[in-house]
This record gives structure tokens, C-alpha cells and sequence, in this order.
């Protein structure tokens, strides 16, 4: 991990993480190994010069597009507005479409677009780290392996006591 300049292969790794920020399938495009690409793509995010490179480059192509974080939660926010606005029904011809009230009285429907507040909602929690995505990884070994460590005895699996 140091600071030398990049190889033409680990500048390419650059170029092609940025385009969707997998590191696995920039190291293949990149012409690094399918079969070490996942382990090889880690270790050049990690390589000082490398995550210096993708920073840079992102910040370039930030002040590029103008596309910055703000910007990014600002669109979020505006599209929430926007969708939570109420808006008038109407049917195919465009005519108003009325419902009764629990009054009893006519009024114009309205509607506005949930799926399109929650989704804003979702994105912008995600960004302030409101929650975070779990996932189960199961961690179990083979019997063989179990009964090599002495976690078996044959096809009987020994009580935690006498482990």
C-alpha cells in the first residue's frame, strides 16, 4: 500500500470501477483473473494510490455533471414534494371524477403518488443510515470438518459439556 503511480492495469481498474462501483467486475474488465477478480478488486480498493485515484475521479466527474450529495437529496426531496401533492382524478375523456364523502356530500377525487413518497422516503433514509440491510451468512461445516475438530463423534454430535 504506497503511494507509486499507477500501473496502465490499475489505472483501467479505475476507469471501470467507476462505471457501475463493483470492484469485482472492474478488476475482470480491467483483464484481471475471473478467478481471483473478487479477492484482486478488494485489494486495489485498498491500495492508497488506487482509492486515491477513484476519489479523484469521482470528485472530477462530481464537478463535472454538477451531481454532487446535495444535489442527489435535494432531487429526493423535490420528487417527494411533488409526489405528495394531491391530484385530481379524471377519467379517460379528462372529465372530473366525483366520490361521495362520508358527509354525504360530491366532491372531486384526488390521488397523489405513494409508491413514489416512499420510495424518496427509503432512498434518503438509506443515505442518513437509518437502517442497514442484514444479511444471514451461514457459517456451517461440513461433518467432516466437525468431527476433524472433535465437534463429532461418528453420526452423534457431542453435547456442548464435552466439546
Amino acid at each position: 500500500m504506497n503511494d507509486r503511480p499507477l500501473t496502465a492495469k490499475q489505472q483501467r481498474f479505475v476507469e471501470e470501477y467507476l462505471v457501475d462501483l463493483n470492484a469485482t467486475q472492474a478488476a475482470i474488465r480491467a483483464g484481471y483473473s475471473e478467478k481471483t477478480a473478487e479477492q484482486q478488486g478488494y485489494q486495489l480498493l485498498q491500495h492508497t494510490s488506487v482509492g486515491a485515484a477513484v476519489r479523484a475521479a469521482q470528485a472530477e466527474r462530481s464537478k463535472r455533471t454538477q451531481i454532487t450529495q446535495d444535489w442527489v437529496l435535494q432531487s429526493i426531496y423535490e420528487t417527494v414534494e411533488r409526489c405528495k401533492q394531491a391530484r385530481r382524478v379524471t377519467d379517460r375523456k379528462g372529465d372530473l371524477v366525483f366520490v361521495e364523502t362520508p358527509e354525504g356530500d360530491v366532491a372531486p377525487a384526488y390521488t397523489f403518488d405513494a409508491n413514489g413518497v416512499l420510495r424518496g422516503a427509503e432512498l434518503a433514509g438509506k443515505h442518513l443510515k437509518m437502517w442497514t440491510e442484514k444479511r444471514e451468512v451461514e457459517h456451517g461445516l461440513s461433518d467432516a470438518v466437525q468431527e476433524l475438530m472433535g465437534l463429532v463423534d461418528g453420526n452423534r454430535t457431542k453435547p456442548a459439556s464435552e466439546r
